[in-house]
């Protein structure tokens, strides 16, 4: 069937239009690629100037300098900018003035004191975010990715970011996809796509499937081609969107706030000085030196009297030993007003799959539908269809439900057969036997989709259950598993389907017990996960945030002007796409009358990152994905995974200024 889905594609992928000037010139266009998954291999190479044997070293060399290194794009800026940019702020420029001020009035001490007190706030600035900007670089290149290509017809191990298109990869068990690319002729595969969905199940792929880049090889593997790299991935366009958001934080707007007001004041008081030393009094200045213009010197104190001119210092200082406590609780500040928005955030948004949850699947007590039939039996046939080798997350799940059980009936039969998942079938098939005592009769053990178990199932009395209790558990959030088995070794006529097995992603230890302490603080918890709502809606329910939870859909069905009332008032958002969180975070910070929210965003997968550069306060966990790194390049990255860990950070902070 793999086979026929990538020829039944044929006629369209050769239709496809003439590449652009770029293939011209003998290389594939780095972008307006046409659709993959559906062309035939034929197609694919002769777009692509390439063929199962790879590109030669020259001419990936070429195309390397053609369209750039299969990364995303960033910008290195200027140290001196970098400083510079602490003494560009309006209370920065009020000082400024006042020291050219004095500096006319040959004031040396007021010239001295003001000129330290600016230089010791921009360097306490550069000083922290430099440091946690290179502590940042030094995890990222910790994580370069490695894959192995096909050049010059040899295999052999090359890092990610030189990966052109045209180039033969293979992907294995645990290995990430490195680019966009399309699974030749093989074996299917099972592929954690959870960083760019947040669906937590595995998704199954065939021959010709296409493959996204910031997918991870959880079974099986395969030979690719690449199609497309760097930006023009579906993981470097949310990249792009990370880089399209600009803006600054709240603490930075209500420094400015401050620092406008000052000026304004300054100039109205300046105004009447002037007006009352030159037209009131008429003494005009005869010079610079002490007593030889009033007017100038007034104007100095009011300068520096109409300013907090220790202010920023006092904040960065404050700030600076909040950096420090963060950095002793594993977590980066890449910008230092990031502590001040940790303190004031109201709203934080979370992604569920691996943030609220462990992003495992764990097994809850088995349903049995045949009649005589213990859950213990239902668990323990399943047990005997899994195989821990396969590394299939559902087997792991299985066998890890009840240890003592697996050992006892891993000790007690012998297995002569086994047949793994997959996507045709949609289950895994063992032949096994008792070991010991004699001749035992063997017999097959299956577990696999439910509807495909009950539908070949011979106790047709136990389906309409069956059925119903599928619907149940889906209505819970929950995934079933059919269990069933035959003393037959042949035939598909002779199953008795025997239970379900409920399946689910646990919340974690800690997260109801977060969410309260955040509740307290002040902090509304909300949901945005790219999984099922009914899931989500269920996970909710666990962790007492509340059940209104909406589709995705919802958000854009809703008009404008109603959009910030629909998210402030739900409990969060399920099936969501990366657009819909950067959405719902941008309007959740839009002023309405006299509500501001400062919206904080937890995440880490590519579906993650553009809300993440678009909060007031973005925090990527430890095993986040460059791209959701890449969006809070500006705020935080933690270095732990725990969602409690954000909660009593913020606890700490809020000590810190209030």
């Amino acid at each position: 069937m793999a086979g026929e889905r990538a020829s039944d594609g044929g006629e369209e992928g050769s239709d496809m239009v003439e590449p652009p000037d770029a293939q011209k010139q003998g290389r594939p266009a780095p972008s307006d690629v046409p659709e993959f998954a559906s062309a035939e291999f034929a197609a694919v190479y002769e777009y692509l100037h390439t063929s199962e044997r790879g590109l030669s070293s020259e001419d990936a060399h070429d195309r390397l300098a053609l369209y750039g290194p299969n990364a995303l794009p960033s910008e290195s800026e200027s140290r001196i900018l970098k400083f510079l940019s602490f003494l560009w702020n309006p209370l920065s420029w009020a000082m400024e003035v006042a020291f050219l001020m004095a500096v006319v009035l040959t004031d040396a001490v007021d010239a001295f004191l003001i000129l330290f007190l600016l230089l010791l706030n921009a360097c306490i600035g550069y000083y922290e975010e430099h440091s946690s900007g290179e502590a940042v670089k030094a995890l990222q290149a910790q994580l370069e990715a490695q894959c192995t290509v096909r050049r010059d017809n040899q295999w052999t191990e090359l890092p990610a970011r030189d990966l052109v298109p045209g180039d033969i990869v293979k992907l294995h068990i645990g290995g990430v996809v490195p680019a966009d690319c399309k699974m030749l002729p093989g074996d299917s595969m099972s592929v954690d796509e959870s960083s760019l969905t947040g669906e937590s199940l595995p998704v199954k792929k065939c021959t010709g499937d296409e493959l996204k880049s910031g997918c991870m090889v959880k079974v099986g593997g395969c030979d690719a081609v690449v199609f497309a790299t760097g930006s023009n991935t579906y993981f470097g366009k949310a990249a792009k969107l990370v880089q399209g958001t600009e803006g600054s934080g709240h603490f930075q707007k209500v420094l400015k706030r401050i620092g406008y007001g000052c000026i304004v004041l300054i100039v109205i008081f300046v105004v009447l000085e002037l007006i009352v030393q030159f037209g009131v009094r008429r003494k005009p200045c005869t010079g610079v030196l002490e007593g030889q213009c009033t007017s100038l010197s007034n104007t100095l104190v009011l300068i520096v009297g109409g300013i907090p001119v220790a202010m920023p210092t006092v904040l960065s200082v404050t700030m600076a030993i909040g950096a420090a406590y963060l950095a002793k609780e594993k977590a980066l500040v890449t910008r230092l007003t990031a502590i001040e928005e940790l303190a004031g955030m109201d709203v934080l948004c979370s992604d569920k799959t691996g943030t609220l949850t462990l992003n495992e699947l764990s097994v809850t007590e088995p349903i049995p539908l045949a009649e005589g039939i213990t859950p213990e039996e239902v668990l323990r046939v399943a047990v005997l269809a899994s195989q821990s080798e396969f590394h299939d997350p559902m087997d792991h799940a299985i066998l890890n439900a009840n240890p003592t059980l697996t050992e006892a009936t891993n000790g007690s039969y012998t297995l002569y057969h086994f047949t793994p998942f997959d996507p045709v079938s949609k289950r895994t098939v063992a032949r096994v036997a008792e070991t010991g005592g004699g001749e035992t009769k063997q017999f097959r053990a299956c577990k696999g989709a439910p509807w495909v178990i009950l539908d070949q199932s011979s106790n047709k009395d136990v389906v309409a259950a069956g059925y119903e209790h599928i619907e149940a558990l889906g209505a819970k959030g929950y995934r079933a598993l059919g269990v069933c088995k035959s003393e037959n070794l042949d035939g598909e006529d002779t199953w008795i389907t025997l239970g379900l097995i409920p399946l689910f992603d646990p919340p974690r230890v800690d997260t109801e017990e977060t969410i309260r302490r955040a509740t307290e603080l002040g902090i509304r918890v909300k949901m945005i996960t790219g999984d099922h709502l009914t899931i989500a809606k269920e996970t909710c329910r666990m962790l007492k945030m509340g059940d209104n939870v909406l589709a995705g859909s919802a958000l854009i069905e809703t008009s404008e002007k109603d959009r910030f009332a629909l998210c402030e008032s739900t409990d969060g958002f399920a099936g969501v796409f990366p657009e819909h969180k950067y959405e719902i975070v941008k309007i959740l910070q839009q002023k309405q009358g006299s509500v501001q929210h400062v919206v904080g965003m937890t995440g880490d997968g590519v579906n993650d990152a553009p809300a993440l550069a678009k909060a007031d306060i973005g925090i990527a966990v430890a095993d986040a994905t460059d791209a959701a790194r890449g969006g809070v390049y500006y705020w935080m990255n933690l270095c732990c995974a725990h969602f409690s860990l954000r909660i009593t950070i913020v606890c700490e902070e809020q000590k810190l200024y209030f």
